[in-house]
């Protein structure tokens, strides 16, 4: 059963990570069901400002990703709520979306801690 799981598991991250490289694209077949897995694409929109010739960038990007579990299930009933804004200053936008999910669920995981060892 281990060995099972750990090549299952060894072969889903080569392939997540095969996925990542540009312009690359992976198809795997079952007997039910085909997956395709590609990396995205570059985003045409990077410092390009919206219509109220914004930029979002790193404070923009932490207070999206701290918001983005509430912005991911709105997005689901209204269709002009987006998680990401597009119209971004790159790497910049990323990190500080990337920081405020980390955050998140860093306070999540240290609130379920906490209230563990109080129980």
């Amino acid at each position: 059963m281990k060995k099972t799981l750990f090549l299952f598991l060894s072969v889903s991250l080569l392939s997540v990570l095969a996925a990542c490289a540009p312009g690359t694209s992976i198809q795997v077949t079952t007997s039910n069901s085909t997956i395709q897995l590609s990396m995205p694409g570059p985003n045409p929109l990077i410092n390009q400002p919206d219509t109220q010739g914004r930029v979002a960038r790193a404070v923009a990007g932490l207070w999206h990703g701290i918001i983005a579990p509430v912005t991911l299930v709105i997005s689901f009933f209204d269709s002009d709520v987006q998680m990401y804004e597009v119209h971004n200053a790159g790497s910049e936008y990323n990190f500080g979306f990337f920081l405020g999910e980390a955050l998140v669920f860093g306070l999540l995981g240290l609130l379920l801690r906490i209230r563990r060892s109080a129980d």
